[in-house]
């Protein structure tokens, strides 16, 4: 998948790392803020009703992950492997898609609160550096939906 060359200039940039520092200092809050952000969607009835815990850890871990991705620390193949295996556990738990789409929608969201609250790009310089960040976790999650979708159809 060549879905990098829509940002082919991204390097790590001191924006993403203010980003990545927020999301590892704030995993936590962003996370129950994304539990909170379930229990008042009722499109999504099994996340609702599977074990908080569970589905606390799972939402902290996608925040590690886009971190990392941010870091350039993760590879496609890791993104890949990771989230197919994801669409592939979730129907065998009796997720639908439309439930995994979702979660993905609400994490992303949840980033671009975290963003706009800590003005992490408030002046017009950073609007560069703010157009190759966005770019970067727009390929994150729709990578993460793609494998998840694959996974989900027992595709590889």
């Amino acid at each position: 998948m060549a879905a990098d060359n829509f940002c082919p200039t991204f390097q790590p940039s001191p924006v993403s790392q203010k980003l990545v520092d927020l999301i590892e200092r704030d995993a936590d809050a962003l996370t129950r803020e994304y539990i909170s952000d379930i229990q008042k969607n009722r499109d999504m009835p099994t996340y609702r009703t599977f074990n908080q815990r569970e589905v606390y850890d799972r939402g902290f871990k996608v925040f590690s992950q886009l971190g990392r991705w941010l870091s350039m620390e993760m590879s496609q193949d890791e993104v890949r492997d990771y989230w197919t295996h994801l669409g592939r556990k979730r129907r065998q738990e009796g997720f639908s898609m439309t439930e995994i789409f979702l979660s993905l929608c609400l994490i992303r969201r949840r980033i671009w609160d975290k963003i706009e609250r800590e003005g992490l790009l408030d002046t017009a310089m950073d609007l560069r550096l703010a157009m190759d960040l966005y770019c970067r976790v727009t390929i994150f999650f729709d990578r993460a939906t793609l494998f998840a979708v694959r996974g989900f159809e027992g595709r590889e």
